[in-house]
């Protein structure tokens, strides 16, 4: 596990405001990532960016532990170079078993800003796809990602039947409320993206009989969507020359600039006899610039808003949230013994080799020496006799470090195995000079 690392800034921390700084745009991705994945000098790299994260899973190059890569993986998602202490200040770095730990914790929304959110596990899949995309994820991230988002299925399973809350449901709450209870059939909703946010606040306010408008770059990628929803599509480009007025908009794009400019959201707000918008951003960086839409008398919710609401409730959920932590627990046990197994396999192949070519090698000089009258049935049945002797010697040493490996550093393995000096050795009946030496 020692390769594995993670560095990343997410609301607990770093706030919303400065992961937005340090979000890359969706669209980039193909071509930033192998250029990060190059900067940083590592094998394997994933970029998740969500509503409330901004984070970089890697594997470190040529079997090397993961290093602490928190000041170039600011420069290279500002731009400059960070001032003294900056990047330790902003970022969060996790490294070995407890970056593989985070990574299954973010996958089962155990570390959201709504604690057991289902859309993160979602929006890590999309990440994994786009890093395979751009030929930056290799066979480590593709076991770490498909071992996190299988636990992630695995916890919906722990959990059906049980309750669960998502930042999506706040909006829809909020966009309900701001409706009123008997609204308006001509009060549509306006959803502005395709992401697991749009897609479930569409499906509540599609259930509670709200009308909606699905807006987004490219029709295609919609039309599903709306037909989930029996909801209109437009593309953004006809929505920014024409907007249609929207009693609410709840945005979650991709994108660094507003999607929206001030004059739309002008024509937006200020149709008469229509009661003030309201506008659900869940955009880091926002989708609207929080400003201009205050200037157009738009009721503005951002993510620090979305946040605050749901921090009071944090702890009360991650402990009805006990038996997931625990299944987790169990999960990364089980990895950790797996992993450690994998990579010390070559190591124990070598050992079981060298016991196996020791025997060989003691049993042809004795055959030579003491026991050459031995005919050649006693000779074969003295052979298997050593091969079983061999096999079971060598049985105990490699049960123990089996166990050993999933409790101690690669380096300690390491040191073991060159101090034994367990290299393959020559033909039967051949010595190496230290062995000579030694006799």
């Amino acid at each position: 596990m020692e390769q594995f690392g993670v560095v990343g800034a997410s609301y607990r921390h770093a706030g919303v405001d400065e992961v937005a700084r340090l979000s890359l745009d969706r669209a980039s991705l193909a071509q930033r990532l192998p250029a990060l994945r190059e900067a940083l000098a590592v094998a394997e790299l994933v970029y998740l960016g969500t509503c409330n994260r901004v984070e970089l899973l890697y594997v470190s190059g040529s079997g090397r532990p993961a290093a602490d890569l928190r000041t170039a993986v600011l420069a290279e998602l500002t731009g400059r170079a960070p001032q003294p202490e900056q990047a330790p200040r902003l970022l969060r770095a996790w490294a070995g078993e407890s970056a593989v730990e985070h990574v299954l914790l973010v996958a089962c929304g155990l570390d959201s800003a709504q604690a057991g959110e289902r859309e993160i596990a979602a929006q890590l899949r999309l990440a994994w796809e786009s890093a395979r995309e751009a030929g930056t994820c290799g066979p480590k991230l593709d076991r770490l990602l498909g071992e996190a988002l299988g636990m992630a299925s695995r916890v919906q399973r722990l959990r059906s039947g049980l309750p669960h809350r998502s930042l999506a449901d706040l909006a829809v709450d909020r966009v309900l409320a701001h409706l009123g209870g008997k609204h308006d059939p001509s009060d549509q909703v306006v959803l502005i993206g395709v992401s697991p946010m749009t897609r479930r606040c569409g499906l509540a306010l599609a259930r509670a009989g709200v009308p909606l408008l699905i807006v987004n770059r490219s029709l295609a990628a919609a039309e599903s969507f709306a037909a989930e929803v029996s909801a209109r599509v437009v593309t953004l480009e006809t929505f920014r020359e024409t907007p249609e007025h929207a009693a609410a908009m709840v945005l979650a794009a991709g994108g660094g600039a507003p999607l929206l400019g001030a004059a739309t959201l002008e024509r937006i707000a200020g149709r008469p006899g229509k009661r003030r918008p309201l506008a659900v951003d869940f955009g880091v960086p926002p989708n609207l610039e929080p400003a201009a839409a205050q200037r157009a008398r738009i009721e503005y919710i951002g993510m620090n808003d979305l946040v605050r609401a749901v921090e009071d409730r944090r702890l009360d959920e991650l402990l009805r949230l006990a038996p997931v932590r625990a299944a987790i627990d169990d999960r990364l046990a089980r990895l950790r013994t797996e992993m450690a197994s994998r990579a010390i396999g070559p190591h124990l192949a070598e050992l079981r080799e060298t016991f196996e070519h020791i025997a060989a090698e003691e049993l042809e000089r004795a055959l030579a020496s003491q026991l050459r009258t031995l005919d050649a049935v006693q000779q074969a049945a003295v052979r298997r006799l050593t091969e079983r002797v061999a096999h079971s010697l060598v049985h105990l040493p490699i049960r123990g470090l089996r166990a050993a490996a999933a409790q101690t550093t690669a380096d300690v393995l390491d040191t073991f195995f060159r101090a034994a000096q367990l290299q393959r050795r020559g033909p039967p009946g051949t010595t190496l000079p230290s062995e000579q030496a030694d006799r």
